[in-house]
Parts: structure tokens; C-alpha cells; sequence
């Protein structure tokens, strides 16, 4: 009798175990064709034309699009060339792209809401409460959500001279930095400030924020080809942006600064797929939850999407909702969307109220 019950028991723990195992890594959002969503296909092909009229004016080599509604994408669909020298290479959907300033909502303020989650850190608390040297030439009552939000006053780039003498040392120069504005008074999109918000990951809990969004984030959710300085398999499909030194950069990072950083800064440096943002995505519509893993709770999404009035607009923590910025945002999307671009030629744009989302990708 137990030995019967020892072996049920070591079953099952061994199911359980399974079960584990398989819920960390849920698997990528089913492909349907758009009617089977309750999507119209002739009205997603103007994307085709759409992306015709951009290749043939030379506005990028090609790019990745896809749109997804109600937890499946209906439109995945890759054009033009990922690479146009020394030699042609056709764009693939799993081509893996600098995403640019997507790096700041995505890496880095989710980053900071889960630490939030953590009771790690408070969304209104100064910055120099957590990060003393930071309270200096006018900083020491700037928010943690005035760098979130870009009212904290701050520079949009400093030179890029402050960044040529290693990491710390880089730090220590915009530790130093001087106000620009008042806080709290003018929306100024700053790098400058999600570099900070990167540090204080990394002061609270002794990880970057590469390591601390793969624990937190990317690895949980699967997202396998999404992360700073890519490895040999994701470089070898990244596409190439430009030339820097007499060779191509290709999954290394195009901003200056985030180069300087050693790759790995709160503003540049994520890299990602199509369908990996897609899980990402339809993580955030599912309020913090994907496939049973959860990310964030409901209510730190609602607050990290609501709008927040700025000097242009409506911004989130961390996400563009509609100010100067939002040149890529839909037309006909609802009050509730939020997103962000990327200088690359990067966007991602959720909307909850449509249970919509649609990624654009390219190298431009």
C-alpha cells in the first residue's frame, strides 16, 4: 500500500513538474486567416498597397507586418529585402529587428512596473530616494513618474562625449546633468531619462535591465529572439540598419549611446521578432496575461496605459497615447491605445478597446 502510494505520488510530481515546465515557454499566437477572426481580408490587403508605395519610393528596404485581434494573428506577412548590400537578401518573417525607442515601454518601464509590483520602488517617490547621486543641479525631487512620463526636465541626449570612458563613468556624467525645465511642467522626449530609469533597475536589484527583463519578462513569456546583444542564431537573421566603423551593423545596436553602453541601456538596445512582440502584445491586452503566465497584475497595466496629461498631449508610463509622437498611431483606434516608435523604423500600437494589435517592422 506504500509503495502504491509513494509511486502515485512521485507521478504525480513528475506531472506536475511537466506541467511547469511546458507553462514556461507557452507557445506563439495561432495564425488564422482573417475571416476566421472576424476580420475582413480584402480590407487587411490594402497593407499590401500600403507597403508597395513606401518600397517603391525607397522609404525602406522591407519589413515585417502583423496584425493581431482577439488572440490571433490574422495578418503576418513579410516584404522586400532585409539586407540590399553587398548582396540581396529577402526580408523573412522571423527576421529579428533594433527595436530602437520600442526598447523603453517594453524593456524598460515594464521593467519598473514589476519592481513596483515587488514593492521594490514607488512610481511617485524622487528618483534620489533611490539613487542619491542622482539629487544634484536641481534633480533632487524629480519622480520616478516624471521619468517615465518625459516631464522630468531633462536633456533629450547628452554628448555623446560623456559616454566614451565605460559605463560608470557615463553614469557619473548624467548623474551631474543640469535641468532643462522645470519638473513636472514640459513633456521633453528624453533618452536621457530612460537611462535613469535602466540605472535604478539595476541599483535596486543588482541585474541590468537585459537580465532583469529575460527573469522578468521575455523568458517567461517565451519570447526567445527578444532581448539586448543577440547571439550568434538571432544575428545571423537580424536585419542590418547601416555601417558603422566600415561594417554593417546587423544585430548590433544602432544608437550611439546604447553602443557606448556596452549594448545594453534603458532607452536602445532590444531586439525582437514579429511574433515575439505579438506575445508581448497580446500579453498587455490580456491584462498582464499570457497563455496562464502572468507578467503583470490588471491593475498595474490599466495604471501603466491610462492617460496621462502632459504639455502635448496624453502619454503613458512609458507609452506614446497621443501627442507629436503618434504619427503611427491608427486613425480609428479608441481612447484606450497606446504605443510607441522606434527611429529604426519600428512601431507597436495595442488598442484593449478593439482587442487589436498591429506591429510594424522595418529597417528603414
Amino acid at each position: 500500500m506504500m509503495k502504491l502510494l509513494a509511486r502515485r505520488c512521485w507521478i504525480a510530481m513528475l506531472l506536475l513538474a511537466t506541467a511547469v515546465t511546458a507553462a514556461e515557454v507557452p507557445p506563439k499566437l495561432p495564425k488564422v486567416q482573417p475571416e476566421q477572426a472576424g476580420m475582413d481580408s480584402q480590407r487587411l490587403a490594402h497593407i499590401d498597397q500600403v507597403v508597395a508605395e513606401g518600397l517603391a519610393k525607397g522609404q525602406m528596404p522591407g519589413c515585417v507586418v502583423a496584425v493581431g485581434y482577439q488572440g490571433k494573428i490574422t495578418w503576418l506577412k513579410a516584404y522586400g529585402y532585409k539586407q540590399v548590400k553587398p548582396v540581396k537578401v529577402p526580408m523573412t518573417v522571423d527576421t529579428v529587428f533594433d527595436m530602437a525607442s520600442i526598447t523603453k515601454p517594453v524593456a524598460t518601464a515594464t521593467s519598473i512596473m514589476a519592481l513596483v509590483e515587488q514593492g521594490q520602488l514607488r512610481i511617485a517617490e524622487r528618483v534620489s530616494a533611490y539613487v542619491p547621486e542622482f539629487g544634484v543641479e536641481g534633480k533632487k525631487d524629480v519622480t520616478v513618474y516624471q521619468l517615465l512620463t518625459h516631464q522630468a526636465g531633462l536633456i533629450p541626449d547628452n554628448s555623446l562625449k560623456d559616454y566614451q570612458q565605460g559605463v560608470e563613468e557615463s553614469m557619473e556624467r548624467i548623474y551631474a546633468l543640469k535641468l532643462v525645465a522645470e519638473p513636472g511642467e514640459k513633456f521633453i522626449y528624453t533618452d536621457v531619462g530612460f537611462i535613469m530609469l535602466a540605472d535604478l533597475v539595476q541599483k535596486l536589484t543588482g541585474k541590468n535591465v537585459h537580465e532583469f527583463s529575460q527573469q522578468q519578462i521575455f523568458r517567461p513569456l517565451g519570447m526567445s529572439d527578444t532581448g539586448y546583444k543577440p547571439g550568434p542564431a538571432q544575428r545571423k537573421r537580424a536585419a542590418p540598419t547601416e555601417m558603422r566603423d566600415g561594417a554593417w551593423m546587423q544585430g548590433e545596436v544602432h544608437d550611439p549611446r546604447a553602443y557606448l553602453l556596452d549594448g545594453i541601456a534603458g532607452h536602445a538596445g532590444l531586439f525582437s521578432t514579429a511574433e515575439d512582440l505579438a506575445v508581448y502584445a497580446q500579453m498587455m491586452l490580456g491584462g498582464g496575461q499570457y497563455a496562464g503566465v502572468r507578467i503583470l497584475n490588471s491593475r498595474t497595466v490599466d495604471v501603466m496605459t491610462a492617460p496621462q496629461t502632459v504639455s502635448s498631449g496624453k502619454r503613458g508610463l512609458g507609452w506614446d497615447k497621443q501627442t507629436g509622437y503618434s504619427s503611427n498611431r491608427g486613425e480609428l483606434f479608441t481612447k484606450r491605445a497606446f504605443g510607441h516608435g522606434g527611429f529604426t523604423g519600428t512601431s507597436l500600437w495595442m488598442d484593449p478597446g478593439l482587442d487589436l494589435f498591429v506591429i510594424f517592422l522595418s529597417n528603414r
